[in-house]
């Protein structure tokens, strides 16, 4: 095995990902539990990470960790405040906190990135701006980062000059699992999304009639199209997808993060990527796919003078 580099750590609300790396940037191992922020009582974060890739630090001593997430949180293990946007390499590396493990291993929390031009309040994001990052600087492009919380951010003159959330992800799920939907939905095969009710729904919210630009009542479409005979209760949760995601690249379109004709670069590892790249051809766009090891790369390059 290649010498043992650090660890990287993707510490979220839900979930915890690490990543072994060599000492020259290849993953040797990797892991995920569902050890999230708030599953951890009083504060032992460190007993959980030590839980999690404890035999690492045994098989290669104190190596330093690099941990990224909602563990830089408020109601994380230390708070690291968010870098302003724009912000390149040094700026994010100048945010960086470092602490000392009780094995004597460095652990350092990479800072997140703010919008302070966003209204009504300052956007934020804390990860996704590694994926940015590790993707590349050096060209000027609109990336998508797909999630619970999507993240589209501009990227110029090597830095992230802006980004703005949306939550589709999130309001996806809560409608499909929690709403008047949910009680007519039934679960989809095992076989991925129904195209043919995904793209009935994206289709509709991307086209220009005037019924589409009022998502709170076009959400409703999904008990009619049922009452109607039009949609199935296996199809409901694609067809509220559609609606949502296409929605959402409505709103960027007028939020100026494109324009017909252009390219988009989608990056990240949350599932999602797929649905938004059949989605984009609908507003004429071009879609080129991101690294799959963004984070790492991210990270590796933010923490580069750290090590």
């Amino acid at each position: 095995m290649a010498e043992a580099g650090c660890i990287i750590v993707d510490w979220g609300t839900t979930s915890l990902r690490a990543k072994l790396m060599s000492a020259t940037g290849l993953p040797l191992d990797g892991r995920e539990t569902g050890a999230g922020i708030l599953s951890i009582k009083g504060g032992a974060f460190e007993d959980a990470l030590t839980d999690a890739v404890g035999d690492w630090f045994e098989a290669h001593g104190p190596l330093p960790v690099f941990a990224i997430g909602m563990i830089t949180s408020r109601a994380g293990w230390m708070e690291v405040p968010y870098v302003d946007a724009p912000a390149g390499i040094e700026e994010l590396r100048a945010g960086a906190r470092r602490m000392t493990m009780r094995n004597g291993a460095p652990i350092t929390f990479l800072a997140g990135l703010r919008d302070p031009l966003r209204r009504p309040f300052p956007d934020v994001m804390r990860g996704e701006e590694t994926q940015v990052v590790g993707n590349g600087l050096g060209e000027d492009l609109t990336l998508v980062v797909p999630g619970r919380h999507t993240k589209w951010a501009r990227v110029e003159g090597a830095k992230i000059i802006r980004f703005q959330t949306y939550i589709s992800g999130e309001m996806t799920e809560l409608l499909t699992s929690h709403s008047f939907i949910a009680k007519a939905a039934k679960p989809r095969s095992d076989d991925g999304p129904n195209w043919e009710a995904f793209d009935r729904g994206a289709s509709f919210a991307a086209s220009d009639n005037d019924a589409a630009d009022a998502l709170l009542a076009t959400i409703f479409s999904a008990r009619t199209g049922m009452l109607d005979g039009k949609l199935k209760p296996e199809e409901i949760a694609d067809y509220v997808c559609g609606l949502v995601i296409a929605t959402e690249f409505c709103y960027a379109r007028d939020a100026d993060w494109f324009g017909r004709g252009d390219t988009i670069g989608i990056v990240g590892n949350d599932g999602l990527n797929h649905l938004y790249e059949r989605v984009s051809p609908m507003f004429g766009l071009s879609v080129r796919y991101g690294r799959e090891d963004a984070v790492e790369r991210g990270v590796l390059t933010i923490a580069s003078k750290l090590l």
